[in-house]
């Protein structure tokens, strides 16, 4: 073989870190390798299931498994050719959008792009209002550290989307519910918790809530907002899934103006959860405190992936790509609560959009006994104590409509 193919083979190994090169001397075996650790090799079945056990097991997962119980689409749903030709013409961007850090606030285009969105949903919110930061996760850790001490209390819905529940004990925090209802929180519920508790901060879902799919109405949404400003309580709402709503549900943020009421989002359901990018929009003496608290744990912003979600919005097919995502989340919603129905296990609410079911399971069963049995047979579900935190929702499971097929329900009927 030629000289320069041996060089090229030796400069890959070097690397993957299997050999180390010596200035005039030549390579040598690494001394230092990795272990190969057979326990490490797919999901552990012993698990407790918590507030991360969906997550740690669609995540840890391998194409084989079936995931109804994970929060986001299957590969074959997200705009695929689109993002491909955002990536070409990102990558013929000036160098600095390649190699250099992004600005405090983010990039300017999508910010504007984010505040005309946001009036869609009668939310105002001015270019210089909008944070950028490198997901929607990351949107409500960095609000956690601005607004939270430890030991102050948090409430969330009961159910809510786990994740929440898992952030806010990272920071130490109490964290109290009160039961959701299809409009809704249920507002006597809300009042009493608020006057026992007196909660710093409330985190809830606008638009479709997760896990239940429900809508929240104006008629709650006007007393929820009473009562936090009588309590001197803030809001966080996460919109991350805007996209699949056909007409935009009542949103807190929009009857509150940005006062007590913080809007986060990103686009990971509908774009790609590769491409991490999300949003803060709040009042901007807020914005300000929240640049300097990003400089600090980020330093700058995720440029090239600003610039990739900012072109794939801007490309005429996302909006056809999201038609046809909703058409195709409406079909499976209503084929999948069918098939459900005929295993004895009830959908709660037919939800007016989005990729979920809460549903009901028969009598007996225990959502918690049937999520292991079936990730024993490669099915990762998602039990409703997980996103419970008063641990009432045993008899509950939260399906994935765009991630089931004729195995998941062969599975189930045979543990049922």
């Amino acid at each position: 073989m030629s000289v320069s193919t041996a060089v090229e083979a030796y400069n890959r190994l070097v690397a993957e870190g299997a050999i180390t090169a010596r200035p005039g001397s030549g390579f040598y075996v690494a001394h230092q390798t990795a272990p190969m650790s057979l326990s490490a090799v797919g999901p552990r079945l012993d698990r407790a299931i918590d507030p991360l056990w969906v997550s740690r097991q669609s995540l840890e997962a391998d194409g084989y498994n079936l995931k109804p119980g994970c929060g986001w689409l299957p590969a074959s749903w997200f705009p695929e050719q689109i993002i491909r030709k955002a990536l070409r013409n990102v990558s013929r961007s000036e160098v600095d959008t390649l190699s250099n850090y992004g600005t405090p606030l983010g990039l300017g285009p999508l910010r504007q792009l984010i505040s005309r969105r946001l009036v869609e949903r009668e939310i105002e919110a001015a270019p210089d209002q909008i944070l950028l930061t490198e997901s929607g996760t990351q949107a409500i850790d960095m609000l956690c550290r601005f607004l939270l001490q430890p030991g102050d209390t948090v409430l969330v819905d009961d159910p809510c989307y786990f994740n929440f529940q898992a952030l806010l004990r990272a920071h130490r925090v109490k964290i109290a519910s009160v039961p959701y209802t299809p409009a809704g929180p249920d507002v006597e519920s809300f009042a009493s918790v608020l006057s026992q508790e007196n909660p710093r901060l409330y985190i809830t879902n606008a638009g479709i809530h997760n896990p239940t799919g429900a809508t929240l109405s104006s008629a709650v949404a006007h007393r929820v907002l009473k009562l936090a400003d009588q309590h001197g309580m803030i809001i966080i709402e996460d919109d991350i899934f805007a996209d699949f709503e056909h007409t935009p549900a009542p949103r807190l943020a929009g009857f509150d103006g940005l006062d007590r009421v913080i809007e986060i989002g990103s686009f990971s359901k509908t774009l790609s959860a590769s491409a991490r990018c999300g949003y803060i929009a709040a009042r901007p003496e807020w914005i300000e405190e929240l640049v300097n608290l990003k400089i600090a744990t980020t330093f700058g912003g995720a440029r090239l992936n600003e610039a990739l979600v900012y072109t794939v919005l801007s490309d005429r097919g996302y909006r056809k790509h999201i038609d046809s995502l909703r058409q195709k989340l409406e079909k499976a919603r209503h084929h999948v609560a069918a098939r459900l129905r005929c295993l004895g296990i009830e959908p709660w609410l037919e939800p007016r959009a989005g990729m979920f079911l809460w549903s009901k399971l028969p009598a007996s069963l225990d959502s918690a006994d049937l999520a292991r049995s079936a990730l024993s047979k490669g099915v990762v579900l998602a039990p409703g104590n997980a996103f419970s935190v008063s641990q009432t929702a045993s008899d509950c499971m939260r399906f994935n409509v765009s991630q089931i097929d004729d195995r998941m329900f062969e599975t189930l009927r045979s543990l049922i």
